[in-house]
């Protein structure tokens, strides 16, 4: 077992008891249900030491909770990384939410525009993940009774306490393991993680951040990929 494996590993014991009320009716675990999947991701492309982690907040609907892998739009992992194969399901799962792994017809848009920005400068995606390596804060998809999406800022403070304590956790221990000079959040919420981080890393990683990919969001809609491509080069990462 890698050692990235078994950080996720230790990190899916830790949420496993968790639960949540109101208004969280329903709560996904892909490392759960998709833990093969996300095992060929950090055993394909998390080995050794990188220059540059990314880091998202949590799975997307139609992205990593369908294919186990972060920002996880389906042609991106299954056409661009090679990785396809079985996922299971939720139990519970919500009706108005099912998980039907690479058989997903949705799109994750935050995942297209971010897969597809790195898939353009890099084709081969070896030659990305030799300096680059993309993980999310926390593998955890919260959903209301109707089946909306919960952000783990909506999620009660007691509640998220036993989650970030796990979550920061692994976090620190992922950095830990790739030594990474720059330390990007891909939005305000993972930066803001990484840089509480950070400050007692010696030497001390660049922190920044790229906008985020979300269609939500209206920056986002108007050139993500100019945007963020230029806030790489900001930071000097590219």
């Amino acid at each position: 077992m890698s050692p990235l494996i078994h950080a996720a590993d230790q990190l899916r014991a830790a949420l496993r008891p968790l639960t949540f009320s109101d208004p969280v009716t329903h709560t996904y675990n892909p490392l759960e249900y998709a833990w093969e999947r996300h095992c060929d991701y950090l055993e394909r492309f998390g080995q050794g030491q990188k220059s540059v982690l990314l880091l998202g907040m949590n799975p997307g609907p139609f992205g990593m909770a369908q294919t186990g892998v972060p920002f996880g739009e389906i042609p991106a992992v299954r056409d661009w990384m090679g990785i396809s194969g079985y996922v299971g399901k939720p139990d519970p799962e919500h009706p108005k939410r099912p998980i039907t792994g690479f058989s997903c017809e949705r799109s994750e848009v935050s995942g297209r525009r971010l897969w597809g920005l790195f898939a353009e400068r890099f084709p081969d995606p070896d030659k990305f993940f030799e300096t680059h390596f993309v993980a999310n804060y926390c593998p955890l998809v919260w959903m209301k009774e109707t089946g909306a999406n919960l952000t783990p800022d909506k999620i009660p403070v007691e509640a998220m306490k036993p989650v970030d304590k796990a979550c920061l956790e692994h976090l620190e221990t992922v950095i830990d393991l790739l030594k990474p000079e720059y330390l990007v959040g891909v939005g305000a919420y993972a930066q803001k993680q990484l840089a509480g981080i950070a400050e007692r890393i010696d030497p001390v990683p660049t922190v920044g951040r790229i906008l985020h990919p979300s269609p939500a969001s209206p920056a986002a809609n108007r050139d993500w990929a100019g945007t963020a491509k230029s806030q790489l080069q900001e930071l000097g990462i590219w």
